[in-house]
């Protein structure tokens, strides 16, 4: 009985070094993940999202919004990422209502405010639930293509 204690405990010990070193061996890449680059990297993979549209349409949306006040300088390149939701805001907010920040994340209320745009003039007559459904998306859509003329800008 005394040798079974004896051996659960220094498997129990052997058990906690090993996690204790793998957690020292990781945490260096743990600390380095925190940087700056690291969080540029994780926000432009969240951030990217075209709502359906097709990098084509993405391109015209990018050119429509480098007018203020969207005042959009990033690149024309059918990715709408964080700097081309940042726009988006910015252009959300001066014209739709859209009163939280300017973070580059097309959350539910950047949503809802773009749903407020496209039920003025591009056919969506859906609810404004911040819900980036069908509806929003083919609205969008044809948002999008109302400025086919502008690209290339």
């Amino acid at each position: 009985m005394r040798s079974n204690v004896l051996a659960r405990a220094l498997v129990s010990t052997t058990a906690v070094i090993g996690l204790a070193a793998g957690g020292l061996a990781t945490s260096g890449t743990g600390f380095a993940a925190s940087g700056p680059a690291a969080k540029a990297q994780s926000a432009t993979i969240l951030a990217t999202n075209n709502l359906g549209l097709s990098s084509t349409q993405a391109k015209y949306v990018q050119c429509f919004m480098r007018d203020a006040p969207a005042s959009y300088t990033g690149g024309i390149d059918g990715q709408l990422g964080t700097n081309s939701w940042k726009a988006m805001q910015r252009h959300l907010r001066a014209y739709w209502d859209y009163n939280d920040s300017i973070d580059g994340d097309p959350g539910a209320n950047t949503i809802r405010a773009l749903q407020r745009m496209l039920a003025f003039g591009w056919d969506y007559n859906d609810d404004i639930d911040g819900d980036p459904g069908r509806n929003t998306k083919a609205a969008f859509k044809r948002f999008a293509n109302d400025f086919a003329f502008t690209y290339p800008c």
